[in-house]
């Protein structure tokens, strides 16, 4: 099993005191889709839109993505 990408977008939302509707408002995208990337259900990413992410919250790309490896199966 993979590793996977985690946005962390609620946790600079919560740093912010912004809510989604307002982030998606600046950032330039729908209600739906911003969920679909705080959900971690989105199987990509424009670099435009990370890049106005990070306008809008003032943070760095880092702030917003984390990589979790895969748990390994244990065999028995």
């Amino acid at each position: 099993m993979d590793g996977e990408i985690i946005f962390n977008i609620d946790v600079m939302l919560a740093k912010r005191k912004m809510s989604l509707t307002e982030l998606s408002e600046k950032v330039g995208i729908t209600i739906t889709n911003m969920s679909i990337l705080k959900t971690g259900k989105a199987k990509a990413v424009k670099v435009s839109t990370l890049a106005r992410l990070c306008e809008v919250l003032e943070c760095q790309p880092g702030d917003l993505l984390e990589y979790r490896p895969a748990k390994e199966e244990q065999n028995f």
